[in-house]
């Protein structure tokens, strides 16, 4: 899709029609449920078993585009710490789900963090961040040449 055709379709002037070219029916057959098989996106990765009944589970997410944004909803809605990788993804769309992000962290009173260029944490409540910045390092140091 061209960029002002993904313009037009993001104010709403015309149809957003890029469902049809992921999605055509006459290849899916309805299959059986498998039991307690789950597939994932490859692009979402989350830690082990043991990690997720200790709750020390954090996602990476690597969208390629919006769509991929409800992953992370999915994710953070969980309560699972959220890292976003958005180099891959061209810079419009990557506002679109920066903006998403900062309206789920809001709504879920978690918070978002610039972690690099294009690359955020997104920290769901009554989860501590640990940083070691120089702030909470002691002052009276050897460095301190005063």
């Amino acid at each position: 899709m061209g960029s002002v055709r993904k313009a037009s379709a993001w104010l709403g002037l015309v149809d957003d029609n890029d469902d049809e070219r992921y999605y055509d029916d006459d290849n899916y057959a309805e299959s059986p449920e498998t039991g307690d098989a789950w597939v994932t996106d490859p692009r979402v990765k989350v830690a082990s078993e043991t990690a997720e009944v200790k709750g020390r589970r954090i996602g990476t997410v690597t969208p390629d585009s919006f769509r991929d944004a409800r992953g992370i909803g999915e994710l953070f809605r969980d309560g699972v710490p959220v890292i976003i990788n958005l180099t891959s993804m061209e810079p419009a769309d990557a506002k679109r789900v920066v903006d998403f992000a900062a309206g789920l962290t809001f709504g879920l009173r978690g918070t978002i963090e610039r972690v690099a260029t294009r690359v955020f944490l997104l920290t769901p409540a009554n989860t501590e961040i640990v940083s070691g910045e120089a702030a909470s390092r002691p002052t009276d140091g050897f460095f301190n040449q005063s």
